[in-house]
Parts: C-alpha cells; sequence; structure tokens
C-alpha cells in the first residue's frame, strides 16, 4: 500500500481533510472507507495496513482534528455528517464504496445510507451508540445530556470520568443512575483541574446531537446496501454493543461479533491497544461474503 495522499474538500460550513492510500496492485473490491466519531482518521492507522490489497479512504469528521469548520454553524448532527460523507464518495468517483464505521461514525452511517442509498455497497455499523433503539431509552438519553451538562460544569476530566462508568456499565441503566454521585476523575487517573477548555467534539458535541437521534430504519432496510451490525466480544451487555443488537433486530438481521471490545481495532492509536489482525481478519470475513 502507498503512503496516503491527503486530500480536502469544501462542504457547506467546514473543510473536511480525507486520506487516500492506494494498493500497490489495484484490485476488484471497492474502495473501503473507514469512518468513526468524533475519532479521527488517525485511529484507523493500524486497521488499514491490513487492506493493502484495497483502496481504504479514512477522513477527520468536520470539527474534529484537521477538519476545520468555516462558520458559525450549528452543532454537527448525525445528517451533517451523511451529507459530508456523501459528498465524499461523490468526490472520489470511485463509486459505490464499503464502508466500516464504528461508535459515532456508525450513527453517522446509518444516515447517510438512509439518504442515500446508492452510495454503499455493505456498511459494517459497529457499536452505534443509539439510546433510542434500547428499552431504557428514557434514562440514557438523560444520562447522555448529563454528561453534556458535566462537561460545561466541571471539565473534560469529570466529564470523561462519568463517560467511562456510562459507557462501561453492564446491562440496562437503572432509574435513580442520574441520583447517583459523579465518579472521582483520579480513580480513572484523569485531571482533576478543570483547565477551562469546551472544545471536545465528543462532550461538547456528540452528546448534544447523539442522544435523541434516531436513523430511518426503514430506508435503511429498504436500501440496497448490505447493513451488517457489529458488535465486540468484550463489549456485551454494554450501552454500544446493545445498540448493535437492538439495531440489528429491527432490521430482521443477525449482528457479527467481533473480537476484542469498542477499541478493538486500535493497534496503540489515541493509547489504545485492542485485537487489531484478530479484528481486520472477522473485518474481511464479513466484506468477503456473498453480497
Amino acid at each position: 500500500m502507498s503512503e496516503p495522499a491527503t486530500r480536502t474538500l469544501d462542504v457547506p460550513g467546514a473543510v473536511v481533510t480525507y486520506d487516500v492510500r492506494a494498493p500497490e496492485r489495484p484490485g476488484p473490491a471497492p474502495t473501503l472507507l473507514m469512518i468513526a466519531s468524533p475519532m479521527g482518521a488517525a485511529g484507523f492507522d493500524t486497521l488499514s495496513g491490513y487492506f493493502a490489497d484495497r483502496t481504504v479512504v479514512t477522513y477527520d469528521p468536520r470539527g474534529v482534528e484537521r477538519s476545520r469548520l468555516t462558520g458559525d454553524a450549528d452543532p454537527a448532527t448525525p445528517a451533517t455528517h451523511a451529507d459530508d460523507l456523501h459528498r465524499l464518495v461523490d468526490a472520489l468517483g470511485s463509486g459505490r464504496v464499503d464502508v466500516f464505521a464504528s461508535s459515532g461514525g456508525a450513527v453517522n452511517a446509518l444516515a447517510w445510507v438512509a439518504a442515500h442509498p446508492d452510495d454503499v455497497a455493505t456498511l459494517v455499523a459497529h457499536e452505534p451508540p443509539l439510546a433510542g433503539v434500547l428499552p431504557d431509552a428514557e434514562v440514557m438519553v438523560a444520562a447522555m445530556h448529563a454528561n453534556h451538562e458535566l462537561y460545561l460544569a466541571k471539565g473534560w476530566g469529570a466529564a470523561m470520568a462519568q463517560f467511562i462508568a456510562l459507557t462501561s456499565h453492564t446491562g440496562p441503566l437503572p432509574s435513580d443512575w442520574l441520583d447517583r454521585a459523579a465518579p472521582d476523575p483520579a480513580t480513572f487517573g484523569l485531571p482533576t483541574e478543570d483547565d477551562g477548555s469546551r472544545d471536545d467534539p465528543l462532550f461538547g458535541v456528540n452528546m448534544v446531537t447523539l442522544p435523541s437521534f434516531m436513523p430511518d430504519l426503514r430506508a435503511v432496510a429498504a436500501a440496497p446496501t448490505r447493513v451488517v451490525l457489529a458488535a465486540g466480544e468484550d463489549s456485551a451487555g454494554q450501552m454500544t454493543a446493545r445498540s448493535a443488537v437492538a439495531v440489528a433486530e429491527r432490521l430482521g438481521t443477525t449482528p457479527v461479533v467481533f473480537p476484542d471490545g469498542h477499541a478493538g481495532f486500535l493497534g496503540g492509536e489515541y493509547g489504545q491497544t485492542g485485537q487489531p489482525e484478530a479484528f481486520a481478519a472477522t473485518l474481511r470475513e464479513v466484506l468477503d461474503a456473498p453480497r
């Protein structure tokens, strides 16, 4: 695989930066787009290396890392990201693409398939945090909004500690979740002091736009795209894995279990290491399965 070629794309309200890794010997497989949110392209450095036989495209979502905002637009919603992705594929000019989408990127990808069904051949939606599909949706939505409010009040360390507690909880959230004391950031080795910054895309944007969002799953089911929901083996019972199972059930499909957990594809990026080789092998099996 060649060194990534970095390009930019003007979209309404932002300039999106993306990277294209081309194989030395192009094969017949569609271009593979790897996306997440709020994680940027750098999080796929390891995983992309396992797909050196096909063109791999990664990108920084608007407002993340290299992709800068150009106006005073409202916080980006999954629909906003879906439009950006549609424009990106159009700019690539490669026809329908395969997509591996993780976390908030999986939510954005479901919105994308619903809005532009002819863009994507196969979507592997890995652990989308969709509160609305869960039986404990009301308390989960409230907990996510509370995480944003804590960020505004006390900063990144306090918000991240609460986020870890929320996302690692197994099973439905209890009704008294919001009455519980926020965890001490020091327990997780996080900063206890507020540095005053309020520009984190997870707590400042995603925790505002994701909680109440619900993709049009009827449109997703009707699309020509093969949609595969994925959940990590070590994530069983956690919010994002439960969401993947619930979405698959609504689409009438069976989720695929991937190695490790929510960050299973990382190979040291952002200080996290999963099982990227095993993860990539499972992803390849899913992508190469008969359509």
